[in-house]
């Protein structure tokens, strides 16, 4: 019965907007000179008593969309949105010209309007604009949604963001915290002498990340190009030229799989720093993380489903391989001697053990990596660094001196989901091309993740790349973080959805 009566409101919007056009109205003007927002209006004039308002007589000229429309024999309001707050608009038929009166005549639920007259309180205590005169700005022809609920709304609420912010002011807060964090990490770092710069996006090699790519064609070069995974090796190639530090927020795309975590295209800061470790971008991540979420959210705590998680330093330090030995031993109920995660028999045998499949391809840093990921991440709520990962999973990153199977690495994790990933950057080219030389044979052993031969990324470490130190975090699952948002398609404006 439902469609039928949509057909009919979208008969008679369009009725309406004929008739205001026989009115001679221009129903797409190209301009209206608002005095103010209806936001400021609110909040200059939000604390003042009926009084006050009465003895002062304010004026004010906004605009905005209706998102309610009451008629009470002669009183009729309108209330009036600009995305942020709403205001209550009187309109009487004794109180501005007849024109005006019809064009109110003639609006919906919905309709962008103009609004010029004195501010008053009614007698339940609103904050109320007395029209004068009402300028027609546009006609909306499909009926809003009153409100979202259930999993088809969802869905709507992503594939049409326009309606999701029209009628959810959470929604537009999530993105204007967004907003403010991108403003914040860019003010974190280059206050700190970092310089921000820009790398291609589409690139002869996916290279940076161990991640499948998508793939694109240039006609005009009849070349074979790569959507960026990550702009890594471009940044420190900035560093081999004298670049000391350097950042990009960049878009990254990744042809894996979709989650409340992932989505194909996403947002990250990444950012190198020349003459420092791993150890030293531990200590800037803590003084970067609760700096922005002060200017993001006014504070260093956050509400995440059941947990409140505090950003404030120092973050926890946990050993990727005592992590996981830890997780198995809890799991299985049985010791594990520290030896057996480097072992690949006995780590292969441990993970079979757990249910986790390994291939041929997979060393004992693959197997442990994968328990590690399969038994703990879920259980890093709190703000924690895991550190010191297995070189076979970390081929841009340097050795420990007195380790040569562990590199310098970490990953922090909080809330159960990885944020950042950072390493002392290997400078070494012959040690370098031993990774990608070992990547290559995993990739001929059936990894498409393996990260592929890059000839000029090593001819650039052989003119001499200083020590530093990389880190790569994610913008998208900090601002979920930081919204307490449970989807990263709450945080991204246009996520990627299957086609109906």
């Amino acid at each position: 019965m439902s469609e039928p009566q949509e057909s009919d409101q979208i008969v008679q919007r369009r009725a309406n907007l004929e008739e205001l056009k026989a009115l001679g109205i221009d129903v797409y003007p190209r301009r209206f000179d608002a005095e103010a927002t209806v936001e400021s209006v609110v909040q200059t004039y939000g604390d003042r008593t009926g009084e006050a308002l009465e003895a002062e007589q304010p004026t004010t000229r906004t605009c905005g969309r209706i998102l309610t429309i009451r008629s009470f024999g002669k009183a009729n309001f309108l209330v009036l949105s600009d995305g942020k707050t709403r205001i209550q608009v009187y309109v009487r038929k004794d109180s501005m010209s007849e024109a005006d009166f019809r064009i109110f005549s003639l609006l919906d639920f919905g309709d962008w309007v103009g609004v010029s007259g004195r501010l008053f309180r009614t007698k339940t205590n609103e904050l109320t604009i007395w029209a004068s005169s009402l300028t027609f700005l546009s006609k909306c022809l499909l009926p809003l949604p009153e409100k979202f609920h259930g999993l088809q709304d969802v869905e709507i609420r992503y594939r049409q963001r326009y309606l999701d912010l029209i009628v959810s002011p959470e929604s537009r807060r999530v993105f204007e915290i967004r907003s403010r964090v991108v403003t914040a990490i860019r003010e974190f770092l280059t206050t700190r002498g970092f310089l921000e710069v820009e790398t291609p996006m589409m690139q002869p090699m996916a290279g940076g990340a161990l991640a499948r790519p998508f793939v694109t064609h240039h006609n005009a070069l009849d070349l074979q190009l790569y959507m960026r995974i990550a702009p890594e090796l471009y940044l420190k190639r900035l560093t081999v030229g004298g670049i000391e530090k350097v950042f990009e927020i960049n878009r990254n795309f990744r042809n894996e799989g979709i989650s409340t975590q992932h989505n194909p295209e996403f947002t990250m800061l990444e950012f190198y720093w020349a003459y420092a470790d791993y150890e030293a971008l531990m200590t800037l991540t803590e003084s970067l993380l609760p700096e922005v979420a002060r200017k993001a959210i006014g504070g260093e705590e956050v509400v995440f489903g059941e947990h409140t998680i505090s950003l404030k330093p120092p973050f926890r330090r946990l050993s990727l391989r005592e992590g996981a030995r830890a997780a198995a031993e809890a799991k299985l109920g049985e010791s594990i001697p520290p030896a057996a995660m480097r072992d690949r028999e006995a780590v292969a045998a441990l993970a079979r053990k757990l249910h986790l499949e390994v291939t041929p391809s997979m060393g004992a840093g693959k197997i442990t990596s994968e328990i590690f990921e399969a038994l703990c991440e879920d259980d890093l709520i709190q703000p924690t660094f895991v550190y010191d990962f297995p070189t076979e999973v970390s081929p841009l990153s340097k050795q420990r001196a007195d380790d040569p199977d562990t590199v310098e690495r970490f990953e922090m994790y909080v809330a159960g989901f990885e944020l950042a990933n950072a390493f002392s950057e290997l400078n070494d080219p012959v040690e370098q091309r031993r990774r990608f030389e070992d990547q290559l044979r995993g990739r001929a052993g059936g990894d498409d993740e393996a990260h592929q031969m890059d000839e000029d990324y090593i001819r650039a470490l052989e003119y001499g790349m200083p020590p530093a130190g990389g880190e790569g975090l994610g913008i998208d699952r900090l601002v979920m973080l930081l919204t307490g948002s449970q989807s990263i398609r709450d945080v991204i404006l246009f996520p990627l959805m299957r086609p109906r």
